[in-house]
């Protein structure tokens, strides 16, 4: 029996045996699978047209028996995450682009070199349309210039791009953790449709003033989406656990003196946890909170109608309490979903003004005064509980370091805005405490 299939090849198939329908059927349905593979197979370039900026994304699909792809969305430095639950029949194509405590799903059609459909992620849906024949190399998702070290942590490799100032002398090293969420090493948010690039600028700004730095990639995002945890598993101290590890890294690597942590956001606490007896010379908190994640989330969700205010109350107490609350409300899942509940559980158990205390070495608490997520009276709190640290409190400056307006529109803007510098005032500003500090090579 002969079929020929277009644009693949002539497939001879012979069969010999009597009474063999349900194998027949089997070989048929294989060679139609084999062929599906073989037309979606390669790499196929295009967007996802997001309102505001259309997310360019990048997928590779191999061929053979196994369903093997990838996506990449240069744009929140998400390179080559394996898809999963890859669906071929007939000219229909579906795939899961797996995250922790999300569901995205791609369904689309093949027509000779196009694939079109409706991207969807958390309910909401966009349309999508790729193109085969792009290539797919480093320059494509701007990490050609890049130098990374690497960890052997107990669940997978991490990756943290090394950046080191162009001098042959040794040089201070600044460890640049960041924020809550799946967000990359450049300080950019996987749910956001844009890049800021506020850690990439620092970083850059601290190599021109003869400071080298690590940044990395949380778990869930970038280079280190394979050493994701699944939600239900992670917790707090995981995150401390592979910043002391990056830590001992840098302080056994010969081409550094001094080790200085930074953290921003979330990752000001990760960081003054890790500083914590690791012989680090100073710590620098940035929109780092000054209150406990329950009192943060407290005061966030206030404008939610009175129902669910009062819902996140009960559920805020029954975790502090170390309970898990299963039936929630699904306008508060993104928040309290239950898989999530048990790091919040992780998380509220430490307040950031008891351990900013255990900090014997030089400490640095800088804030925007147009932060809307982490207002100066946390930076205040964190000085209070520590009164030997000096403070830096930023004109202008809101929650991604750069110079923003108080309206939440505006302020908001700069989270997507690349072209932002940072704002006036801040890098020099840690540049003058390095300094003060005998830490800056002069």
């Amino acid at each position: 029996m002969k079929r020929l299939l277009k644009g693949i090849a002539v497939i001879l198939i012979t069969f010999m045996t009597m009474g063999c329908d349900d194998n027949m059927k089997k070989d048929e349905d294989q060679t139609k699978d084999n062929v599906m593979m073989a037309n979606i197979a390669g790499t196929w370039k295009g967007q996802i047209e997001t309102p505001g900026q259309p997310l360019e994304i990048i997928l590779n699909f191999s061929e053979g028996e196994e369903r093997n792809g990838t996506i990449s969305i240069p744009i929140q430095n998400v390179e080559n995450i394996p898809l999963s639950d890859i669906v071929l029949k007939s000219n229909k194509v579906s795939f899961m682009m797996p995250l922790p405590g999300q569901s995205i799903n791609f369904e689309g059609t093949l027509e000779s070199n196009e694939l079109r459909g409706i991207f969807t992620q958390n309910g909401q849906s966009f349309p999508f349309v790729v193109e085969k024949g792009a290539t797919n190399n480093q320059a494509e998702s701007g990490q050609e210039n890049e130098d990374f070290l690497s960890i052997q942590t107990n669940s997978g490799v991490l990756y943290g791009s090394i950046l080191v100032p162009k001098k042959e002398d040794k040089s201070p090293v600044a460890l640049i953790i960041p924020g809550s969420g799946p967000t990359d090493r450049n300080g950019n948010a996987l749910g956001l449709p844009g890049k800021n690039n506020s850690l990439q600028l620092l970083a850059e700004g601290l190599a021109d003033n003869g400071i080298a730095s690590l940044r990395y990639d949380k778990r869930g995002a970038g280079k280190n989406i394979e050493a994701t945890i699944a939600e239900e598993d992670m917790r707090f101290d995981q995150f401390v656990t592979d910043a002391k590890q990056w830590i001992t890294k840098l302080k056994q690597d010969d081409r550094f003196t001094d080790v200085i942590v930074i953290g921003h956001s979330q990752g000001s606490l990760v960081g003054m946890m890790a500083a914590e007896n690791s012989d680090v010379s100073a710590f620098i908190s940035l929109a780092g909170a000054g209150r406990s994640i329950d009192q943060v989330l407290i005061e966030q969700i206030k404008t939610l109608p009175d129902n669910l205010y009062e819902e996140s109350q009960a559920i805020l107490e029954q975790l502090k309490q170390g309970g898990i609350v299963n039936n929630v409300s699904n306008e508060l899942l993104s928040i309290f979903r239950p898989s999530v509940q048990p790091f919040l559980i992780s998380w509220m158990q430490y307040n950031p003004t008891d351990e900013i205390k255990q900090l014997g070495i030089p400490s640095l608490i800088v804030n925007g005064k147009n932060d809307l997520q982490v207002p100066v009276d946390d930076a205040k709190r964190l000085a209070e509980a520590k009164p030997d640290a000096t403070t830096l409190l930023i004109d202008k400056m809101n929650h991604v370091l750069k110079e923003a307006p108080t309206d939440r529109e505006g302020n908001m803007a700069a989270y997507s805005d690349p072209s932002l510098s940072l704002a006036e005032g801040f890098l020099e500003g840690i540049i003058e405490f390095l300094g003060e500090h005998d830490i800056v090579v002069k």
